[in-house]
């Protein structure tokens, strides 16, 4: 598959309005809505990163290998790759079992949350910028 930055692009700007929504949000008040738009960001700009390199994951465990590849590719350490999991798992639950997340959890990990977003937004950044 060939680069795709504009796609890239697209989904790097749905990624900042949800984030500028959830920055609106009562965090504490909604944690379960709170952690799934979070991992629509992350997955959002993983997925950015996927087509600016060129790479498609389709079909059953698609977001997880898109976490393995980002991961792995862009050296995040395995430590983030089982955190990124630990969300997408947490994702499922909350979308396909009713699963329900304390508030504790939102707030104890936004800081990492957040900086791995930084993260992204500058691979997102520096890759679909280049010519």
């Amino acid at each position: 598959m060939a680069s795709d930055k504009q796609k890239a692009r697209s989904l790097k700007q749905m990624a900042e309005i949800t984030l500028q929504r959830l920055k609106e949000t009562k965090i504490k008040k909604y944690p379960s809505n709170s952690l799934v738009d979070y991992y629509d960001i992350l997955r959002k700009l993983m997925e950015a990163l996927c087509d600016t390199d060129g790479v498609k994951f389709r079909g059953e465990g698609a977001h997880s290998k898109i976490i393995d590849y980002v991961c792995q590719k862009y050296k995040f350490g395995e430590a983030k790759r089982v955190f990124l999991q630990q969300l997408r798992d947490y994702r499922n639950r909350i979308s396909y079992e009713g699963f329900n997340i304390a508030a504790d959890y939102i707030t104890d990990n936004q800081d990492k949350i957040e900086l791995i977003i930084t993260s992204l937004m500058r691979l997102v950044n520096a890759k679909t910028h280049q010519d």
